[in-house]
C-alpha cells in the first residue's frame, strides 16, 4: 500500500490560497491510499490538460466529445471554447489561480465547457445545482467566499435575489453585449493548461449535512483523474466508442464523473441533455445510441415499463447510484432489456463510486465489493472491523477521500483513517458488501441528499405552523420521500388546501426536490425530556 505523506505534498500554483488555507488540518484527514500503478501521477498536473488537450495533441481532435441539444462538439472544438472561457476568466474577469468560481447551468456543453475552463485556468469550480434558491446559494457563496459565477441566463432570477453577490457573467446569451458567447468572440488564442499542483484544490463540492447546513467537500487535480481511473476502467470497462448519457446534473459529482470526466478520460463521447423524463431519456438512448447509462433507481423503475416503445439496442451499461437499489428494480429491468444493472455507492465526500461490481461478479442484493483503487470495510460502535454477517458503520478509504471547507465535522466523518460514509451495511464471507440502512437522519429521495433539518426549518416559517418533524418515508417509486408532521397553531384547520400551501410554500424557499411529498397533521410531537425530537418515533409511526 502507498500512502501520502506530508512532504509529498507540492508547492500550490495558487496565487489566491484560500482554498489551501482553509482545509482540514492534515491530522483529520482520512488515510489516502494509492495501490494501482495508475494513481500515481506527477507532482505537477493539470487534469483539464489530462483529459482534453492531450486528445487533441495526440491527433484525435476530430472524435465528438459532447453531444447537445443544441450543439454537438469534437474534441478540438471543446477545447477551443474552453480555452476561449479561460481566456474571458483569466482576462476580462481579472481572476487570479486559485479564485473561486460558481457555476449554474443544466446539463449542456456549455456548463461542461465552462467547468473545463475553470480547472484548466487555476481556478477553483463550485457547481451548483440549478434547482438551487436565493437562500441556498447565498450560503455557499459566503461559505466558499466564491469571487466570480458565470450562469446560464435562464437561472439568473434566484442569483439575483443573493445580496451583495459576486460578479456575474451569464452564458446561453449570445445577444447581450456582455454575456459569455461574445467576451469569448474576442480570444482565438490557444490557452495553456496552467502549471498547477496535483494537490490543488480545483473543485469544492457542496453536499448537504443531516441539519441542513452545507458541507464543502475539496477535490485536487488529482482527485478528479483518480475517479477515472478507478471505477471506470476496472468495473464499468469504459471504452473510447462509449457513449455516455444519464439524469444527474453536472453540479453533482455522480453526474459530473458519469458524464463528463468519464467518457473524457478515455476519448469517448458524453451526451448532456436537461429536464429529461424516463420517456425522453429512452428517447435520447435511442437517438444518439447511447451504450451506457448513468441514473438512480427511481428512473429506472419508471423506464422500464416503457422499454417495448423504444430500441435500446445499442445500450449495453447501466450505472445505478444516489440511493439504495431495490432487487425489484435490478430484476425488473434486466428482464425488460437484458441488461445486468451495475449497481454502486459513492459519495460527494470521496467524489465517485467506490463500491460496485458488473458482470458475473454481480450477486442479487449487493452493492458489490470495493472498487480496485479502493478498500471497505464495516466498523463496529468502537470503530473497530468487524467480520462477516455483522450490521455496522460502512468505512472505506483510497486515492480520494473527505477534506471539508472549514467544517467541523470533518472529525466525524474521518475515523482512524477511514472515511464513514453515514451507511449501515453488513459484509458476508466473501466480501460483497449488503446496504442495511443510512445510520444518520438523512433523507434519500430519487438519488438526491435531502436534510430533513433543512425542510423542518422552512416550514416553520410558514405562519400555520407551530411545531413539525421530517423523516424520509420509505417508497417504492422513490426509495424514500420527505414526510412532514406538523403540529398547527392554535385556530388553524388542518386540510388538503393547507398541505397544498406547505408543500407550495417548501418549494418557494428551498430547491423543489426537498419539497414534503407527504404531511400528516399531529397534536404533538415525541420529544425527549430535554425536548429533543425523537425522529425514530416518526418514522415508526
Amino acid at each position: 500500500m502507498t500512502s501520502l505523506s506530508v512532504a509529498e505534498s507540492t508547492h500550490s500554483a495558487h496565487v489566491d490560497s484560500f482554498a489551501r488555507d482553509h482545509l482540514p488540518p492534515r491530522d483529520e484527514w482520512p488515510e489516502l491510499v494509492f495501490d494501482l500503478p495508475d494513481l500515481r501521477y506527477p507532482a505537477r498536473l493539470n487534469c483539464v490538460g489530462e483529459l482534453l488537450d492531450k486528445h487533441v495533441a495526440r491527433g484525435r481532435g476530430g472524435r465528438t466529445a459532447l453531444f447537445g441539444e443544441h450543439a454537438t462538439w469534437t474534441y478540438a472544438e471543446l477545447q477551443r471554447q474552453v480555452d476561449r472561457i479561460a481566456h474571458v476568466l483569466r482576462t476580462d474577469m481579472k481572476l487570479v489561480t486559485g479564485n473561486r468560481v460558481l457555476l449554474r447551468g443544466a446539463n449542456c456543453p456549455m456548463m461542461a465547457a465552462c467547468i473545463l475552463a475553470v480547472l484548466k485556468a487555476g481556478l477553483v469550480a463550485v457547481p451548483t445545482m440549478p434547482l438551487l434558491r436565493a437562500r441556498e446559494l447565498g450560503v455557499i457563496l459566503d461559505k466558499a467566499q466564491v469571487n466570480a459565477v458565470l450562469c446560464a441566463r435562464t437561472l439568473a432570477g434566484e442569483l439575483e435575489q443573493v445580496e451583495g453577490h459576486p460578479p456575474v457573467v451569464y452564458f446561453d446569451d449570445p445577444d447581450h453585449a456582455d454575456g459569455l458567447e461574445v467576451l469569448m468572440a474576442r480570444h482565438e488564442e490557444a490557452f495553456g493548461a496552467v502549471d498547477t499542483a496535483a494537490d490543488d484544490v480545483c473543485l469544492i463540492s457542496f453536499t448537504s449535512g443531516t441539519t441542513g447546513i452545507p458541507k464543502g467537500t475539496m477535490h485536487f487535480h488529482r482527485d478528479v483523474l483518480a475517479i477515472c481511473d478507478c471505477f471506470p476502467p476496472h468495473t464499468l470497462g469504459s471504452r473510447e466508442d462509449d457513449i455516455f448519457i444519464g439524469t444527474p446534473p453536472l453540479a453533482f459529482t455522480f453526474g459530473l464523473g458519469g458524464l463528463l470526466l468519464f467518457p473524457l478520460r478515455v476519448g469517448a463521447a458524453g451526451v448532456l441533455l436537461e429536464k429529461l423524463t424516463p420517456e425522453t431519456l429512452l428517447a435520447a438512448i435511442q437517438r444518439y445510441r447511447a451504450t451506457v447509462c448513468f441514473t438512480a433507481p427511481t428512473f429506472y423503475r419508471q423506464m422500464t415499463p416503457l422499454v417495448p416503445r423504444y430500441d435500446l439496442g445499442s445500450l449495453q451499461k447501466c450505472v445505478s447510484a444516489g440511493e439504495a437499489l431495490p432487487l425489484a428494480t435490478r430484476d425488473a429491468w434486466k428482464a425488460a432489456t437484458g441488461i445486468a444493472m451495475i449497481d454502486g455507492i459513492g459519495a460527494t465526500e470521496i467524489l465517485h463510486i467506490f463500491i460496485s461490481a458488473s458482470g458475473d461478479a454481480i450477486r442479487p442484493g449487493a452493492t458489490g465489493k470495493p472498487v480496485p483503487g479502493y478498500r471497505a470495510c464495516i466498523l463496529d460502535a468502537d470503530g473497530q472491523p468487524v467480520g462477516p454477517g455483522v450490521i455496522g458503520r460502512l468505512a472505506v478509504k483510497g486515492p480520494t477521500g473527505c477534506r471539508y471547507l472549514a467544517d467541523e465535522r470533518q472529525r466525524q466523518y474521518v475515523l482512524n483513517g477511514w472515511n464513514l460514509t453515514g451507511d449501515a451495511y453488513e459484509m458476508d464471507g466473501d466480501g460483497y458488501f449488503y446496504y442495511r440502512s443510512r445510520t444518520d437522519d438523512m433523507i434519500i429521495s430519487a438519488g438526491y441528499n435531502i436534510a430533513g433539518a433543512e425542510v423542518e426549518d422552512v416550514l416553520l416559517r410558514h405562519p400555520a405552523v407551530a411545531e413539525c418533524g421530517v423523516v424520509g418515508r420509505t417508497d417504492e417509486e422513490r426509495g424514500q420521500i420527505v414526510e412532514a408532521h406538523v403540529v398547527l397553531k392554535p385556530g388553524i384547520e388542518a386540510s388538503d388546501e393547507l398541505v397544498r400551501a406547505l408543500q407550495d410554500f417548501a418549494k418557494a424557499h428551498i430547491a423543489p426536490y426537498k419539497y414534503p411529498r407527504a404531511v400528516r397533521f399531529t397534536d404533538k410531537l415525541p420529544r425527549t425530556e430535554t425536548g429533543k425530537l425523537q425522529r425514530f418515533k416518526l418514522r415508526e409511526s
